[in-house]
């Protein structure tokens, strides 16, 4: 699935000036997505514009796996499926604030994907997208036996809590904001990671890994932090995911969660940074308004996939990047 797209690769790609390393075409986007999130939650529902944005910081997070450093893995919904149960078990059982219940989701998923991506970064290429798969079936499983995660029923009746002890969560908007600042949080993390001197090896990683071996970087060790980093996030998206709805379920631990990823990331434009954000939106989007058709959700899902990769080979955003030649 990897080869059908392109990643986005300009003369500029290193690091813009500017605040956290954003040109002047990603401030502006940064921006008119600042305002979009400001104003949206009075227009649309809110509980659809969280779901949107937890997706988005699980692509964001897969993109800086895939899109910067090359690695496709079809078994990251290991790591949102069991952020999603750690932050529901602490703020269920626990009873601690959400805002612990969320870094506690990041922190498994962070150690598992570093005890996963050790194992999964010997290989490479297809190898190491089953070796994912593998692993992430096997979380799958324990996910369905574990006594704490419920099994098929999963954790329900999720308390949000209150934030910092203070603030009661139980009210759209006071859970909007907190959404809202945990992906713009792990967004903007996303960005400065890329732009900083670890995220332009990953990119050279990326472009010709033997040259960067024989410039000396340890390439095994760079592509672990990378993998634990994009873990980490998508705990954390998956963690907030479960406050907002109340509830963790196996469908967030299933195979074809890392396919909806997979699919958000390429729909958008993997190697952009707004890419993943706008892919989330687009399916997620499909997936809410589409409901009443069934089963063809899945199809039409399909026949938008194959017409992107036919008609826009870098994604939506990545073909805007190419147009307006900027980065994105």
């Amino acid at each position: 699935m990897a080869a059908a797209a392109e990643p986005v690769t300009m003369a500029h790609d290193a690091a813009p000036p500017g605040l956290f390393g954003l040109s002047r075409a990603q401030l502006i986007g940064l921006v008119l997505m600042l305002a979009v999130i400001g104003v949206a939650p009075f227009v649309l529902y809110p509980i659809y514009l969280m779901k949107v944005m937890c997706f988005a910081l699980f692509a964001c997070a897969f993109n800086l796996l895939l899109g910067y450093v090359g690695l496709l893995s079809f078994g990251h919904a290991a790591y949102f499926g069991m952020g999603g149960y750690i932050g529901a078990h602490v703020a269920k059982v626990w009873g601690l604030p959400p805002e612990l219940a969320i870094v506690a989701a990041g922190l498994v998923a962070a150690v598992l994907g570093a005890a996963f991506g050790w194992l999964a970064i010997r290989r490479a290429g297809i190898y190491f997208a089953m070796i994912t798969l593998a692993l992430a079936q096997l979380v799958f499983f324990f996910a369905n036996q574990a006594p704490f995660t419920g099994g098929e029923d999963g954790i329900q009746q999720v308390p949000r809590g209150r934030l910092l002890g203070m603030v009661p969560l139980s009210d759209d908007l006071a859970m909007y904001a907190v959404v809202a600042a945990v992906f713009l949080l792990g967004f903007l993390a996303v960005f400065r990671i890329v732009h900083s001197p670890f995220g332009q090896v990953l990119k050279a990683i990326r472009d010709n890994e033997p040259r960067a071996i024989s410039l000396g970087y340890r390439v095994e060790h760079y592509k672990l932090l990378a993998f634990t980093l994009s873990a980490f996030l998508s705990g954390v998206a998956g963690g907030t995911k479960a406050l907002v709805f109340g509830i963790a379920t196996l469908t967030d631990v299933h195979w074809s969660m890392s396919g909806e990823v997979v699919l958000m990331t390429l729909v958008g434009g993997m190697g952009t940074m707004y890419g993943p954000v706008i892919g989330a939106l687009v399916i997620v989007t499909m997936q809410n308004y589409l409901a009443q058709f069934g089963a063809w959700v899945t199809i039409i899902q399909g026949v938008i996939f194959v017409a992107t990769v036919l008609a826009f080979r870098r994604g939506i955003v990545g073909e805007l990047s190419r147009l307006l030649r900027t980065q994105l």
